[in-house]
């Protein structure tokens, strides 16, 4: 489903250049639970970035679905990330001026959906997340659990093969948080791929397997358990 093969992401300046990522490998087939952890600035961000085609990378391969994505024009990457990709933010990414049904509308009427399909879409994935009652209101009117919901009801509507999570409970508190796990965790259940960035660990507790990032570098920790060691003189060497 998504695979990345000795990736890297430079960010250059005149003088400076920074690796994001370095080295980066990560294989995750089709129907996996993801959960990917690490410090904070190791580049898990810019990963899911990457992997959710909103960002490009510097060099290495990436394979989205058997397809190579550097070799995409942009109309082609937009139409991937449209059809076969949600996205749920530790931010919400809600439009403030629209009401919960408009927001989820958006991306299905970029795909040219007809409003009957669209309609249908948007009541069900309102219903799993329990805001069927509140499709006119709008964000500034729900709590941050109602607007996580929301964002993960948007997910839904285009039934994603692939679902990229970045600190999905992060602005949540534990009630709500087990909430929205639940949900994702329904997502999966329904056949969907699922990628979470978390610093949680009864989350990544969750998920089937654990990434582990450090300075750039991904690694299995169930088939690594000496990384950490590793990590340390591969971050010494880059100092």
């Amino acid at each position: 489903m998504l695979k990345m093969n000795h990736l890297s992401k430079v960010y250059r300046t005149e003088v400076v250049e920074t690796y994001a990522l370095r080295d980066f490998n990560i294989d995750v087939k089709e129907g996996e639970f993801v959960a990917v952890t690490g410090p904070s600035g190791s580049g898990k961000t810019t990963f899911l970035t990457i992997a959710g085609l909103l960002e490009t990378f510097s060099g290495g391969e990436y394979y989205l679905d058997g397809i190579e994505v550097s070799n995409l024009n942009d109309n082609a990457r937009s139409k991937i990330r449209n059809e076969k990709i949600g996205f749920i933010f530790q931010a919400f990414n809600l439009i403030p001026d629209l009401n919960v049904y408009d927001n989820i509308e958006v991306p299905l009427r970029y795909r040219g959906m007809k409003t009957a399909e669209r309609k249908q879409r948007i009541m069900d994935a309102l219903e799993r997340v329990g805001l069927s009652s509140r499709a006119r209101h709008y964000p500034a009117e729900l709590s941050g659990g109602q607007q996580q919901r929301v964002a993960i009801a948007r997910a839904l509507a285009g039934s994603p093969r692939l679902l990229l999570a970045d600190e999905p409970t992060g602005n949540l508190d534990t009630q709500m948080a087990r909430g929205v796990l639940e949900l994702i965790e329904d997502i999966h259940r329904g056949g969907a791929t699922i990628v979470m960035v978390t610093h949680d660990p009864e989350l990544a507790a969750r998920a089937q397997r654990n990434v582990h990032i450090i300075d750039g570098q991904v690694v299995d920790l169930a088939e690594e358990p000496r990384f950490h060691a590793h990590a340390a003189e591969a971050a010494h060497e880059y100092r």
